[in-house]
């Protein structure tokens, strides 16, 4: 080694010095330039794992088949909650957000008919009235479908379509009008509850084959709900008394509202021509 060598190996810095004792390249020390609580990228996969959790959550499974129709489906699910908002623990239909889904089904063109699959203990009596009322003036075909059940004001939303089906199993209760609550005993109030109870009565009627009368007997019928009056008609006996079209199921349901959008479509030709 000369002179000149040596005298530039004593003048090289400790660091580079310790590094090239040890056999490593000085470029192999960390940056200073990276920060200490950098959060490192995802992964390819982790929103694709997110999307599938938050399916889960909301769906209770990890996909739900995709499908371009010319059918729209409503459900009304548990109780119709109308203007008093219900507590969180029921399950609930509020009707603020099945009036703009009819609205956004009558306007759209690539929508043929709708599908309402009923499964509600009942509710607001305004409410669902007015959902009913909604729903028999859409200009396309409508079915509906009660399964499991659809008392008291699910009756008038059952029967607003334009064919209605029943599960074989499937309950409808069939009872007075009543209010919860503190209620003022005046005589307005109960000429106020006699008005609403023929406004749903005359609806089922006019929607349905059951005639005003035979509808009241079964409302006012004693004897076969426990401290109360009323009908529990089941399945069949929805046909028998002509509240319901037919006992079916989904099938069933969609085979009838294909006939009808035919049916319709047939309609608007022979108008076109």
């Amino acid at each position: 080694m000369s002179k000149q060598q040596f005298t530039d190996f004593l003048n090289r810095p400790p660091f580079a010095n310790s590094m090239m004792n040890r056999g490593n390249s000085p470029q192999a020390a960390p940056s200073d330039e990276q920060e200490p609580n950098a959060v490192p990228p995802e992964a390819p996969g982790e929103e694709q794992k997110k999307k599938l959790l938050d399916s889960i959550s909301q769906l209770g499974q990890t996909n739900v088949p995709q499908l371009e129709s010319n059918i729209y489906c409503m459900s009304i699910i548990g109780q119709v909650e109308g203007h008093i908002q219900l507590p969180p623990q029921n399950k609930t239909t509020k009707y603020e957000h099945l009036i703009p889904q009819l609205v956004a089904a009558e306007q759209n063109s690539k929508i043929e008919g709708v599908l309402v699959i009923l499964n509600t203990v009942g509710g607001d009596v305004e409410a669902g009235l007015a959902i009913a009322e909604m729903v028999s003036s859409l200009s396309k075909p409508v079915v509906t479908l009660v399964l499991g059940g659809g008392h008291s004001i699910g009756v008038p939303i059952a029967v607003a379509g334009t064919y209605s089906f029943i599960a074989e199993t499937a309950t409808m209760t069939i009872h007075p009008i009543r209010l919860t609550g503190l209620v003022i005993s005046v005589p307005q109030t109960f000429e106020y509850l006699d008005k609403m109870q023929d406004r749903v009565v005359s609806f089922i009627a006019r929607h349905s084959k059951i005639s005003e009368q035979q509808f009241r007997e079964l409302m006012t019928r004693t004897g076969e709900l426990t401290r109360d009056i009323g009908t529990n008609v089941i399945g069949a006996d929805a046909v028998k008394y002509g509240l319901i079209d037919e006992v079916g199921g989904l099938g069933s349901a969609l085979k009838k509202l294909n006939e009808l959008m035919e049916v319709a479509r047939n309609k608007d030709k022979e108008v076109l021509q």
